[in-house]
């Protein structure tokens, strides 16, 4: 790891303020990923801000929505009774995302900004890494690819998005609140990511010396269904093969509202916004849930190596949509 400058601050605006003015300096809040990298040589900056002690922790009931302070640990969000109550993928998805040492460690706003786990990215010694080196290639396409995208991914880069939390976080249309040197701005969390097919080396929309200050989560309406299924090679702390995040909104026989994130598939969070289409106005049943699983992964673009990935996601949808209505497989 290379030496860097250490800086604590102590209001949102002298952070913003340091960061902005160096083009080699980051802020450091948990650091559960951040740190990883710095050490393996992926990540080298000349200074950190650490902003464990500004005012952005906890959670407020606003009307029907929850507002997040980005410093709150995934741990104290899945204790959250209004996320019990109201959004229980949202916790589901906490407590399968991370190990409880890492839950009372890591943050919501880092947990949205965590990196790959691309072997190839995190890897200092492999050459092509168009997320790591723009222009240079993509040795995932060319290597053992198991654990990466087929959705908004193609031959410059198929880099998984490796978050649990955004991938119900996108179904409920949660924004996020960014603190900037210019002031502050919002951004539906699913238009904050973008493709790493199109920008493999700029993953967000944040600008250098931004700050996610919270995230504003809408409440399920009442009597809502929803849930969150991880598929994954081990049931202890492990990244997911495939997930999904459903809501559904059901009376008098008839699917009136639907939310589908999927995990473990995108380079980004992926919401299955056709696939929602798909099922209101039907019916519960198998076979609209694989009509819509069908249609959550039509786009997919596939190597050998994570061609299976298409034929298990629309299991796990179909499964957890099952769950979450009461249909039986």
């Amino acid at each position: 790891m290379r030496s860097f400058e250490y800086v604590r601050a102590t209001e949102v605006s002298d952070a913003v303020r340091l960061v902005s003015a160096r083009p080699d300096a980051a802020y450091l809040a948990g650091g559960t990923t951040q740190l990883d990298l710095m050490k393996d040589g992926v990540l080298g900056p000349g200074m950190l801000v650490d902003i464990t002690r500004l005012p952005l922790a906890g959670t407020e009931r606003r009307g029907e929505a929850l507002h997040v302070g980005a410093l709150t640990t995934m741990e104290e969000l899945a204790a959250d009774p209004t996320v019990a109550e109201r959004l229980p993928l949202v916790r589901e998805a906490l407590l399968k995302g991370a190990s409880t040492q890492l839950r009372n460690m890591a943050t919501i706003g880092g947990n949205l900004l965590q990196r790959t786990r691309c072997r190839y990215f995190r890897d200092p010694d492999v050459p092509k890494c168009n997320k790591r080196l723009p222009g240079s290639g993509c040795a995932a396409v060319e290597g053992v690819p198991r654990m990466h995208a087929v959705l908004g991914a193609n031959e410059r880069c198929i880099a998984l998005h490796a978050s649990d939390l955004a991938v119900p976080l996108v179904a409920l249309d949660a924004v996020v609140h960014i603190q900037g040197p210019t002031g502050e701005r919002r951004i539906l969390l699913r238009d904050f990511y973008l493709l790493a097919s199109e920008s493999p080396d700029v993953e967000n929309h944040l600008v250098h010396g931004e700050l996610i200050t919270g995230v504003e989560i809408p409440l399920l309406p009442a009597g809502a269904l929803s849930g969150y299924l991880k598929v994954r090679d081990r049931m202890s702390y492990e990244f997911a093969l495939t997930s999904a995040a459903v809501a559904l909104v059901i009376s008098d026989g008839i699917i009136h509202e639907a939310r589908i994130g999927l995990g473990g598939v995108g380079s980004r969070p992926w919401r299955a916004l056709d696939a929602e289409r798909e099922l209101v106005g039907s019916p519960p049943g198998t076979e609209a849930f694989r009509r819509a699983a069908r249609v959550a992964v039509q786009d997919a673009w596939t190597l050998p190596g994570t061609a299976f990935k298409v034929e298990l996601a629309q299991r796990c949808l179909v499964r957890e949509l099952r769950t979450v209505s009461g249909v039986a497989a």
